[in-house]
């Protein structure tokens, strides 16, 4: 008999996801080559939009921006930045399925992600450089051992932002 593995989803798990959204520098953005359909896996900066999606800032000449131009649908994989040592695959990890979508231009999106990585002045201001958005859809959240739980686009959001 197969017993199935995932938790129903409960206040504990939103918030543990929302803390990993949250507080994550860089992720894992799996994105689909527009010329072989291929998946692509790069490492993004990661932060989060004024309303709690995710927030990358990306280079036009990248190959995953040009990827995301051709075909939003992408992938997210958030780890648990607190989580520093001990076995990796006990640590909380999050897989988001995610739209990308370019978010418009605006002084206070830039000053915001400049005030988490002032590092970032040296190429925010870049012509090539953009925000996407990366809008939830859903996402499997991975709690350490024997903690799974599907979540969906609103259990990732934090509310009242």
């Amino acid at each position: 008999m197969t017993m199935d593995p995932i938790r129903p989803t409960d206040d504990e798990a939103r918030a543990l996801a929302r803390r990993l959204i949250h507080a994550a520098r860089h992720a894992t953005l799996g994105s689909l080559d527009p010329a072989s359909g291929a998946p692509l896996v790069t490492r993004i900066a990661l932060q989060v939009d004024r309303d709690g999606v995710p927030l990358a800032l990306l280079s036009g000449l990248a190959a995953h921006t040009r990827a995301l131009m051709a075909d939003p649908r992408a992938g997210l994989m958030i780890t648990d930045a607190e989580a520093a040592k001990g076995d990796p695959m006990t640590h909380a990890r999050l897989s988001i399925i995610a739209r990308a979508e370019p978010a418009p231009a605006d002084a206070a999106r830039r000053d915001l992600w400049l005030a988490r990585d002032p590092k970032a002045r040296v190429y925010v201001d870049l012509p090539d450089f953009r925000f996407w958005r990366l809008v939830p859809q859903s996402a499997l959240l991975n709690g350490g051992f024997g903690r799974a739980f599907h979540l969906d686009a609103q259990d990732l959001l934090t509310p009242g932002l």
